[in-house]
This record gives C-alpha cells, sequence and structure tokens, in this order.
C-alpha cells in the first residue's frame, strides 16, 4: 500500500472512531494478543481475543474487522472460543462466522460476523481465537531483482488492532524468516528480538485504532503460486482411489532482471539464486502407490520419494530453477487404498478425502476438484467445511452406459488451510460392479458364438437355383475363350515361322527346304482349324456367349484372311526365287500383301485385347 493510502485510510478511520456506533460499546477486549508469521509466502495470523460484555444486555454477535487491502487477500478465516479451564482443559469450539453488512462503517474496511455459542450475558467473559490467512500482502521490493541479489519483501499491518470495540490491552508479535531486516517501523514499546519483532503491550485503546506500520526483510520462501490447479479424483470399487493433479505454478516474487546465467547458479546456486526455488515439497497419504510425476515432454526423473506409516513425501524438481516471473507445467499422479477413504454411514457410502493440494504452502488462485464417481452413483450430495461453488457434470470412459457423474468444487485464493476433509455421499448397489465384467463376458461369447457360426454354416449359392446355373455356364464360356485364344495364338506363332522360311530362303536361297517347311505349316494350321470348329460351335449355341460370339467369329475369319495373305506371299516369293527374279523385282510384287497383312495382324491383335479384359 503506498504511503498516501495509509494517511487516507488514517483518517479515515479517525472519524469512524469519533462516530462509532454504540452498538459496539456493549463489547470491551480486555486483552488482546496478535501473532503474525511470514516464513512463508503466506501471512497467518493468530489472534487471542479475550472479550468482556461491559453493557446491560446480552450480545450473541462479535464483529470482526479487517483493513480493505487485508481483506480483499483474506484467503482463510476461523474463529474458535476456548471451552474449560487452564491449559490442559482447553479445547477450541469453532463459530460461524459469515461476511457482514458494513452498513454504517466504511467501504475501506471489510467486516465478518461470529456467532457467539451462546448469548454473552452482562459482566461474562469470553475467549475468542481468530487464525486467517492473508495472501498477496508480502510484496516484493524491489519488485525486480538481478540473479544475484537477495529477495526482500514488504509487510504493511497496524500495531494497534483494528476494532469497533475498546480495547484495554494489546500486543503485536510478527516472527520473521531471520534476523536480516532491512528496515521497520519503530513505535513506542517495540523491540526487536533476533528474528521476532514485538509490538507493545498498548493500554486503554480506543475502538478503530490505528497505527501503520513497515517491515522491510528478507524471504527465501518460495513464492509458488498455482494459476490453475484440477484435481481429478476417480473412485473405482475395484479397490483403488486414483488421484490426478495438473499444476500451472508461477513464481510471484520479485521478477527476474537481465540474463540468467546456467554457470553462476550451478557454481554458486545460493548467492547466485537466492530468488529462485528448485523444488517443492508434496505430503501424500501415507499408503500412496503408483507416484508419478511428469510434465508435457514426459517423466522427470528428478523427483525424490520417502514414505513411513505416516505419510509419503514426494520432493519435485522442476526442470529448471523458477525466478520470479517464470513459470511450469507438470501433473503428479498417484493411487491411494479405497479402503482408507471411502465408508458407509446410513445406508449410503461416503468418500472422505482432503481437498487442497498436498504441496506444501502453495497458494492456489483457481482450483477445481473433480471427485468421479463409479458409474450408475445416486443421490449425490457434498459436505464442506467451508464454502465451495459445486455443479455435476457426466464423463464417459471405458465400458460406461450412462457415463459416470462427476461432482465439481470450485474456490478460489486457497491456502494450506483449507486442506481440509470433505465428504462426498452417495447410494451405489454393488450389482452395479458386475455391468461391466458381464459386458466383457457377453461381448466376448457373442464373438465366439459368431466365428462358430460362421465356420459350420454352409453359405454356398445351391446348386439347382437359376443363378448358379448362370455362373456355370459363364464359367464355361470363359474356358473355352480361353481356348480361343490359345489356338489364335498358336496360329500367330505358325504364322511367324512361315515368315522365317522366307527370309531363311533370301539368305540362303533353298527353295526345297522352303517349300518343306511350306507344307509343315499347312499341315499344322489345319490342325488348329479343326479344334476351332467344336468351340465356335459353344459360343454360338450358348446364350452366355451372345454378346461375345460375334467377335470371336470375326477374330477367326481374320485370322483365316491372314492365313491366305501369308500363303499367297509365300508362293509368289519362292516362284521368284525359281525364275530367278531380283530382290527388288520380288520386294515390288508383294509390297501390296506385305501391306495387309500387317493391317491385318493389328486387327487381330485388338480382337485378342478385347477378348483378354472379357
Amino acid at each position: 500500500m503506498k504511503q498516501s493510502s495509509v494517511v487516507d485510510l488514517l483518517l479515515l478511520l479517525l472519524a469512524i472512531a469519533l462516530f462509532a456506533t454504540p452498538a459496539f460499546s456493549d463489547l470491551v477486549l480486555s486483552k488482546v494478543e496478535r501473532r503474525i508469521d511470514v516464513n512463508s509466502q503466506i501471512a497467518r495470523v493468530t489472534k487471542t481475543l479475550k472479550v468482556v460484555n461491559s453493557g446491560s444486555e446480552s450480545v450473541s454477535e462479535f464483529i470482526l474487522t479487517f483493513p480493505k487491502f487485508l481483506g480483499n487477500n483474506l484467503a482463510y478465516l476461523s474463529v474458535a472460543h476456548s471451552e474449560g479451564k487452564g491449559k490442559s482443559k482447553r479445547s477450541l469450539v469453532n463459530l460461524s462466522v459469515r461476511e457482514a453488512d458494513s452498513k454504517g462503517i466504511p467501504d475501506s474496511i471489510s467486516v465478518y460476523s461470529v456467532a457467539l455459542p451462546k448469548p454473552l450475558s452482562k459482566g461474562d467473559t469470553l475467549t475468542l481465537e481468530v487464525v486467517a490467512a492473508f495472501t498477496n500482502v508480502l510484496q516484493p521490493f524491489p519488485e525486480k531483482i538481478t540473479q544475484g541479489e537477495i529477495h526482500l519483501v514488504m509487510l504493511q499491518e497496524s500495531a494497534q488492532y483494528l476494532s469497533p470495540y475498546a480495547v484495554e490491552s494489546q500486543s503485536l508479535s510478527i516472527k520473521l524468516p531471520n534476523a536480516r531486516i532491512e528496515s521497520y517501523t519503530k513505535l513506542e514499546n517495540t523491540k526487536l528480538q533476533g528474528s521476532e519483532l514485538k509490538y507493545g503491550p498498548y493500554k486503554n485503546l480506543q475502538s478503530y485504532s490505528y497505527s501503520p506500520i513497515v517491515v522491510h526483510f528478507e524471504s527465501k520462501a518460495a513464492f509458488a503460486v498455482a494459476e490453475n490447479l484440477v484435481r481429478e479424483i476417480e473412485v473405482s470399487h475395484w479397490g483403488n482411489v486414483q488421484v490426478t493433479e495438473h499444476y500451472n505454478v508461477v513464481h510471484r516474487g520479485a521478477q527476474l532482471r537481465g540474463e540468467f546465467s546456467r554457470l553462476d547458479f550451478q557454481a554458486r546456486p545460493n548467492p547466485r539464486g537466492a530468488s529462485a526455488f528448485r523444488h517443492l515439497l508434496a505430503r501424500l497419504p501415507p499408503r500412496a502407490h503408483s507416484i508419478y510425476y511428469r510434465d508435457d515432454i514426459g517423466n522427470i526423473s528428478t523427483s525424490e520419494m520417502q514414505s513411513d506409516s505416516k505419510k509419503t513425501e514426494l520432493l519435485i524438481e522442476p526442470r529448471f530453477p523458477l525466478f520470479g516471473g517464470w513459470k511450469t507445467f507438470f501433473t503428479i499422479g498417484y493411487g491411494l487404498p479405497l479402503s482408507d477413504f471411502l465408508f458407509v454411514s446410513e445406508g449410503k457410502r461416503f468418500l472422505n478425502i482432503s481437498f487442497g493440494s498436498p504441496i506444501l504452502d502453495l497458494v492456489t488462485e483457481k482450483l477445481i476438484v473433480q471427485v468421479v464417481l463409479p458409474e450408475g452413483s445416486k443421490d449425490i450430495s457434498v459436505t464442506t467445511p467451508f464454502a465451495v461453488k459445486q455443479s455435476q457434470e457426466i464423463k464417459y470412459s471405458h465400458l460406461d452406459i450412462a457415463g459416470r457423474p462427476v461432482v465439481v468444487l470450485e474456490k478460489n485464493n486457497v491456502v494450506p488451510d483449507h486442506n481440509q476433509h470433505i465428504q462426498v455421499y452417495y447410494k451405489f448397489s454393488n450389482i452395479n460392479l458386475l455391468s461391466e465384467p458381464l459386458m466383457l463376458i457377453s461381448g466376448f461369447f457373442i464373438l465366439f458364438i459368431t466365428c462358430i457360426i460362421y465356420t459350420r454354416a454352409d453359405f454356398s449359392i445351391s446348386k439347382s437355383s437359376p443363378t448358379y446355373l448362370a455362373k456355370l455356364q459363364w464359367d464355361e464360356v470363359l474356358a473355352t475363350l480361353q481356348e480361343v485364344q490359345s489356338i489364335i495364338q498358336k496360329c500367330l506363332a505358325t504364322h511367324d515361322k512361315l515368315e522365317a522360311s522366307l527370309r531363311d530362303l533370301s539368305r540362303t536361297g533353298d527353295i526345297q527346304t522352303c517349300k518343306a517347311a511350306r507344307k509343315s505349316t499347312d499341315s499344322l494350321l489345319k490342325d488348329l482349324s479343326k479344334e476351332l470348329k467344336p468351340l465356335l460351335g459353344f459360343l454360338q449355341s450358348s446364350p452366355s456367349a451372345s454378346h461375345i460370339s460375334p467377335k470371336v467369329e470375326e477374330l477367326v475369319a481374320k485370322e483365316k484372311e491372314l492365313e491366305e495373305k501369308l500363303m499367297a506371299k509365300h508362293t509368289t516369293v519362292v516362284e521368284g526365287y525359281e525364275k530367278k527374279s531380283s530382290g527388288r523385282d520380288i520386294e515390288n510384287r508383294i509390297a501390296s500383301q506385305q501391306q495387309k497383312i500387317i493391317a491385318l495382324r493389328q486387327e487381330i491383335e485388338d480382337l485378342l485385347e478385347f477378348i483378354d479384359e472379357i
């Protein structure tokens, strides 16, 4: 808080003191002891208030007040009263506290109302124990430091207790982390003893007394703040409670100015990284198992775990030291035995588990707790020791049909004091435990029965059906086409041999050998022609080949025509050699025949390709 704001508040409180309402004058605080602990980033204030009713009427309500700059950062507040006599017999009973209407009180003061256990009669005395935790009240000063500078913070408070009641005697004790104090406000009855700073006692203070003080000191605490924390607690009635926590942590101390030197930090980590924190300590339940610690990259091996019969401690070390303003994201998960946290009461089951983060001295700006109950849970209710925002969702996981009910609890500005047990009550039938095993068994049973039916049943088409007969006829047509193709290919191969005999004739001039080749070719072609006749007859008579038969007939005709042209060419060439005609003269005589032969060969190839596609 700036100095001008302190002055304005002081003037405002002075005006309030002058116009204090008479309703508060019946109570007097005979003794006030305040203790402020700032060993961590959280300022924890403990007050012992001895209340006396000096009026004539009974009082059933007590008013607590805080300066607005503290009230806005109030994270936790509890009020209890002592019962019994003597320290050995004292027991604390928590009282109901609510934020009260500030009518008649300036806006710069936060007001809370405490319901007394019973009306306080005239002359009666009551001792109240007040515990309050404040966040963001230890302000870094300076706000930016280099890697080698120490971390200094500033605390602003009042040496005198701000109350609407008169105070007969009060004292203040501030517990500091160490004896290294830069400066502090010096007032009457101020004493510094090592790391403890004391103010008072101050006697006979009027209502709304306020004396601002500022303490500037060194803090080596980890200013670790979880901007967002999601805790998922999944209950399985097969014997396990799985907890998964997703952290988004930032260092809210003085920000790092300048560059970070890893070499200096490794060589001298204490003087060259005093403002950074390198590890966090999570205190898990004693029988936690299957613990893991990872981030987006993967598993982080720089963690240590120690466990005994009372607790399990997980020392978390991030991948890099965190200086002011730096952030890190990580996830920790662990399993818990169901028998330690699930109980039965009045026909209902209830989960009794802690609410806050297990990491020590961590401040959480927004905490979301998701309690995932087994599928089939109903009549769900939640009991919490403080106010939270509640809602319900549905989550689908493996083998779920209707989904698993999820109880969602949200709270802002959460401190370790909130790490108290909550109870989630619900009804669940044990028959629902068998739903997933039965589903698996039924699935495998149906699969096996289907396989048995598939392997044993005959799914072939009946041999007397028209479809089956048509398929048989078509198979015969295809087989016949393959035989026709094979015979035509043999004919073409025979034509090639006849052509080869003419080439040999032009090379050797042996007419007799050429005539012998012609005779052999004629005999082979006649045999192939005989083989074609029954095949053509079948295709012409088969209804399934009606659209193919014309093409086959055309193919056979073209082959016959090619055969005739080749024979005519052969006769012309042999006669030319017998008459001893010149080679040019022979080529001129067969030129027209050769062109026709080439064209016929191409047509035959096209028809064969068409039939091959069929």
